[in-house]
């Protein structure tokens, strides 16, 4: 039986619960900085009042497009939370975007999918350039997604994905059918199936997979399975840090972790 506390996070870490404040209040303050003209916020991706993306343009022309996906295991938060880890890759020059996207128990976690891939699309034709994608937790997950051979995306837009970059994501989605989440995801058999990306063959991309090393130890063995499964894939292990302060490093463009993900396009 798999322990009901396994994917719980807040509670494991200090001062947890204020995270979700935390990170609202500096997006908010990340977007009163930005000069209007370099937001483009609130664009359509879809005809559903949550499939929206913002957009934040670097000084002049971008080199390409980061796109990355918030978690909130596929039920809760959105882009508005989440605009200050937009400044790391804008100090490199790139494009990103940030969407909203249909939230269970509304929608099914194979719903949320599609919805993203919708969203990459829309976003895609709006920058030029290579494309960088990173996600996470459930954005992990779905950042995985976005490069299975059975998600709808043109040929085109897919062969510009130089790289993705998961970060504590979930990758085999069969452990959550017992926890009582599932009563908002209704994750059942066929979908664990069809929506685990650690059943698919590892794509063409670069694969990084980053996880903390004070997570709880249930995202920690998500990650090293995941890695095992795509054999190409690189397994970063970041010292000390928990599920919530993994992701600091996309704010500086100076971290390791930001300086990898970009040399993901210069190979």
């Amino acid at each position: 039986m798999i322990d009901p506390t396994a994917y719980d996070n807040a509670d494991f870490i200090p001062e947890g619960h204020s995270f979700f404040e935390r990170w609202a209040t500096a997006a908010d303050a990340f977007r009163e900085y930005m000069p209007s003209e370099r937001m483009k916020l609130d664009i359509a991706y879809g005809a559903g009042e949550r499939q929206r993306f913002d957009l934040f343009l670097p000084e002049g022309e971008p080199k390409g497009l980061f796109f990355f996906i918030h978690g909130g295991f596929w039920r809760m938060s959105g882009r508005k939370d989440w605009s200050h880890l937009a400044a790391g890759a804008l100090a490199h020059g790139w494009a990103v975007a940030i969407p909203s996207y249909p939230l269970a128990p509304k929608a099914r976690i194979s719903e949320i999918t599609r919805s993203i891939a919708q969203a990459l699309e829309a976003a895609s034709t709006r920058v030029d350039g290579p494309i960088l994608i990173s996600g996470h937790s459930a954005g992990g997950h779905l950042t995985m997604r976005m490069v299975c051979p059975d998600v709808d995306l043109p040929e085109a837009v897919r062969a510009r994905i130089a790289g993705i970059l998961p970060i504590s994501p979930l990758a085999d989605l069969n452990p959550l059918i017992m926890l009582p989440m599932n009563g908002d995801l209704r994750i059942d058999a066929a979908e664990a199936e069809s929506e685990s990306p650690i059943f698919y063959p590892e794509p063409d991309c670069a694969v990084e997979i980053e996880v903390g090393s004070a997570e709880r130890p249930a995202f920690v063995d998500q990650s090293i399975r995941m890695a095992d499964a795509w054999m190409k894939a690189e397994l970063i292990v970041a010292e000390g840090c928990h599920h919530f302060d993994v992701i600091d490093p996309l704010c500086d463009p100076e971290s390791p972790m930001m300086q990898r993900l970009f040399a993901m396009a210069e190979d």
